[in-house]
């Protein structure tokens, strides 16, 4: 791998006397590195996804629905935003997106969530204020949740009216 840069380096140093030989391992030598490139930004958002909480429906946002909520995006799911805090002992992600009743059921179904009437604490106090995060509407919405029974949860609301939907993941 060095030595490809290597040839890219001396290639690219006499680029005005190239061979049509030099001229093929020079195009080899820079398609090599952008694949490196690639692979690395592959492998590094494994092992630290990107959130863009500030702009909806980028590729981060997408990769992030599927691997959190567990469904296909659906042409009627749009408006992906999502947040995540995993600094501290804890962390919680937070998805705000649209979406029509069907994929909501999906949702709820795929993510084995249920209606949950007894626990009023929706968690607001992890939550980060975004204009995308309404706390006020979500707080009038009825909860479905999931939880292992004591470090992790989720919670999930949907308002039927405007067809949007809120996630919160959060582990203690």
């Amino acid at each position: 791998m060095k030595y490809t840069f290597l040839l890219l380096l001396v290639l690219t140093s006499c680029e005005g006397n190239l061979t049509k030989a030099e001229q093929v391992a020079k195009e080899y030598a820079e398609k090599t590195e952008q694949l490196l490139k690639q692979q690395a930004k592959e492998a590094a958002d494994k092992v630290f996804p990107v959130f863009d909480a500030y702009t909806p429906d980028t590729k981060n946002n997408k990769e992030r629905f599927k691997d959190f909520l567990k469904v296909a995006i659906t042409p009627d799911v749009k408006k992906i935003y999502c947040f995540d805090d995993v600094m501290g002992i804890d962390a919680d992600y937070m998805f705000a997106f649209e979406c029509n009743t069907a994929t909501s059921k999906k949702i709820i179904a795929t993510n084995h969530l249920t209606l949950d009437n007894e626990n009023a604490d929706n968690g607001f106090g992890m939550q980060t204020d975004f204009d995308w995060w309404d706390k006020e509407k979500i707080q009038e919405l009825p909860k479905y949740s999931w939880t292992d029974g004591d470090q992790y949860f989720n919670y999930y609301w949907y308002d039927q009216k405007h067809q949007k939907a809120y996630f919160f993941d959060f582990d203690l």
